[in-house]
């Protein structure tokens, strides 16, 4: 398998396209991931500054709070007990939900959780949709999981729009504070309205869509990434000693803060590794739309496309013999000399396309790994099943049972 293929097939966006979806996946994820073309290239001008670095920093508080209630549970849940038993996986499911919520959102983030229960039985929904044999038409039926499907994208499509219209109320009496992703989005908007026209800008509809894209990206990659991290972690606990130690070299017992976090070489080579081996899509897909080569071979349009980016992070050739084993130090001169400058890693895909959000997950998930290490040690239960599934993401099967103690 040729890393560079896939490089050269994720970078040219304009021969090589996303495959049109079942229209019942839309209902999930549209936005920015779903666009081709102009109109792709519209949103991503408008999406991006939201996710500038120096914007991310204010969401760090945020992060924090979320983070802080979920340690605090936890320490509440333990009380006088020697050690708890816990599938960590609902409970990172509730706090990337929360953190997706307070960011996203703002004050409006009781609302966000609303949003979180519709957009998880939307994505069992869809789960089933992906894993049954597509027939065109099928989604104009009136069957029970299509009506289910239709009635929760209204009551999402309500909810956002509830959201964005007090947000566009405050902001028009000047008392709205630029920390959290729909307020940046819709001043971007307005930027780009007012200087280009308003075919330029995005219609409310559009909005929406940006936000159950933010929504639904933000809590399901980072929930799995820290579900993965902690069996890992348990099962590697030397790994775990190592990072706790770095952390409590950098921090203490301190409140982490953006810099402090910047630093952390182990952890940042511990969460490359997990992306590794449970990158949050296992395949990537394309259609060709122009005759085109590849290597040797051509290719006319119309051609689709599977890139197994789960077998490119597991292929010995790029990685070594070592590569189904669980080996940080990979990371430990950074990316380009874990795959010896071939580009071999692509947890969140690659060239134009590559995730807007990948530097907000990784903060998130490096604020949270850092506050849990500071309170607690982990083992896996004994209960513990390892077997990882793929549905629309990459996550337990039957979850991830772990044993707490408070240091």
């Amino acid at each position: 398998m040729d890393p560079e293929l896939i490089r050269e097939i994720l970078t040219k966006n304009v021969i090589f396209k996303k495959p049109i979806p079942n229209p019942l996946a839309k209902f999930l994820v549209a936005g920015l991931a779903g666009y081709e073309d102009e109109k792709w290239a519209k949103h991503r001008k408008i999406v991006t500054p939201a996710f500038y670095v120096e914007k991310l920093k204010n969401m760090l508080p945020k992060m924090y709070f979320c983070c802080n209630e979920m340690i605090r549970k936890w320490e509440t849940l333990l009380a006088e007990k020697s050690c708890l038993e816990l599938d960590v996986q609902p409970h990172f499911d509730d706090l990337t939900s929360d953190v997706i919520s307070r960011t996203t959102f703002g004050n409006c983030h009781a609302q966000g959780r609303k949003i979180f229960k519709l957009q998880k039985e939307q994505a069992e929904l869809t789960g089933q949709v992906l894993k049954s044999v597509y027939i065109p038409g099928w989604s104009f039926l009136p069957t029970k999981r299509n009506k289910r499907m239709k009635k929760i994208n209204n009551e999402l499509q309500a909810l956002f729009l509830d959201i964005i219209m007090e947000r566009e109320r405050v902001m028009k009496l000047g008392k709205d504070d630029d920390d959290n992703l729909l307020s940046m989005l819709l001043k971007s908007n307005a930027r780009e309205i007012q200087e280009q026209g308003k075919k330029h800008g995005l219609s409310t509809g559009e909005v929406i869509e940006e936000c159950k894209t933010f929504y639904f990206a933000g809590q399901e990659s980072t929930s799995n990434l820290l579900v993965w991290t902690m069996v890992l972690l348990s099962m590697h606990p030397h790994w775990q000693v190592h990072a706790r130690e770095e952390i409590l070299r950098v921090f203490g017992n301190n409140k982490p803060d953006y810099d402090g976090l910047n630093r952390l070489k182990i952890v940042t080579m511990i969460l490359y590794e997990v992306l590794r081996l449970y990158p949050p899509s296992i395949i990537f897909s394309r259609t060709i739309y122009e005759e085109t080569k590849l290597g040797e071979m051509s290719f006319p349009p119309g051609v689709f496309l599977m890139l197994p980016i789960i077998l490119l992070h597991h292929d010995p050739q790029l990685w070594g013999e070592d590569c189904k084993e669980f080996k940080p130090e990979r990371f430990s001169q950074g990316i380009a000399k874990a795959t010896k400058n071939q580009l071999s890693f692509f947890p969140f895909s690659w060239g134009p396309r590559i995730c807007i959000g990948n530097n907000f997950a990784l903060m998130e998930a490096k604020l949270a790994l850092t506050m849990i290490l500071q309170h607690f040690e982990f083992e896996l239960s004994p209960s513990y099943i390892h077997a990882p599934c793929f549905v629309v993401t990459h996550k337990p099967q039957h979850g991830a049972n772990i044993i707490l103690r408070k240091i």
